[in-house]
């Protein structure tokens, strides 16, 4: 089991590099992935498969490392050109698995997440049923985070607004079930504790002088300084109980202050919660467990 672990840590640092250049998403990865596994739980799948598409969750954006930071970063709509740059992201990230071991959990969630029912999505356009349904569910909850998340440019929407857009849009965009079931999820108050959070009881944070997120880390003591990587704002840390806040110092952070950081510790959570899914199910020759834990 120690082995398939370290597969897995390779797999969510290589997804955690590439949400660490973007200043504006901090917690999507997360977000996506748990909601993944709340829908899979909901259906309900075997554990197995709720541990292999939650981890399609958390890597689905894995080929937007090649996408340039003029336009991941771009504070505003994108330009057709700019988009179909970003339209290649699920291509390049299937190439990035290509060689890994654990490839065959994620590819269907990394190549596939962006097509849509009618057909209208891409890469290969496919429809229906043809689409994997790790790509189904993670596309509607991608979605979802995308509308219930601030930008610089807009403000998150409310969770029930979201949720219309999506009924509004099942069966062409959206899987008609898959979505008719997460949008009950969300009416029962089942992705509150997810919802604008960067993992959970952690809230995302504002920068008090500019609005893009700063992400607070549970390893984060009150008097830390975090900073924005938008406008390298600094701000401090205060923990009372379990609730946390910023403020601002008034101060901008150095260039050794905004690089990029992964959370380890998030990432080794995430870890255990997959490793403890695929104990409690069956041994899956088809998904690429078979051999693994021998």
């Amino acid at each position: 089991m120690d082995h398939v672990a370290e597969l897995l840590k390779s797999l969510y640092i290589m997804a955690s590099m590439v949400e660490a250049r973007d200043p504006y998403t901090g917690g999507h990865l997360w977000r996506v992935s748990q909601f993944s596994r709340i829908l899979a739980s909901d259906i309900p799948l075997p554990d197995t498969d709720v541990a292999r598409i939650a981890l399609g969750g958390f890597l689905h954006d894995l080929g937007k490392i090649g996408v340039p930071d003029a336009i991941l970063n771009k504070p505003g709509p994108l330009s057709e050109e700019e988009y179909a740059v970003i339209r290649t992201h699920p291509e390049v990230g299937n190439r990035l698995l290509s060689e890994h071991p654990l490839a065959a959990l994620a590819r269907a969630a990394v190549f596939s997440h962006h097509e849509m029912p009618n057909g209208k999505g891409y890469p290969q356009r496919l429809s229906g049923k043809d689409i994997p349904i790790d790509a189904r569910i993670v596309g509607i909850c991608d979605a979802f985070d995308a509308m219930t998340s601030t930008r610089p440019y807009r403000r998150g929407m409310p969770i029930a607004r979201a949720l219309s857009i999506i009924e509004e849009n099942l069966g062409a965009q959206f899987d008609a079930e898959l979505g008719a079931r997460f949008i009950a999820l969300g009416q029962n108050g089942k992705l509150d504790a997810v919802v604008g959070f960067s993992e959970f009881g952690i809230p995302v944070q504002e920068c008090p002088l500019c609005g893009p997120t700063i992400v607070v880390r549970r390893g984060h003591r009150s008097g830390d300084h975090v900073y924005c990587r938008h406008c390298g704002a600094e701000a401090v840390v205060a923990w009372e109980g379990n609730a946390v806040h910023i403020a601002s110092t008034g101060k901008k952070g150095t260039v050794e202050d905004l690089q990029p950081e992964i959370d380890v510790n998030l990432i080794d959570a995430l870890i255990r919660e997959t490793v403890r899914h695929i104990k409690q199910g069956a041994i899956s020759k088809r998904h690429g467990f078979f051999g693994l834990f021998r």
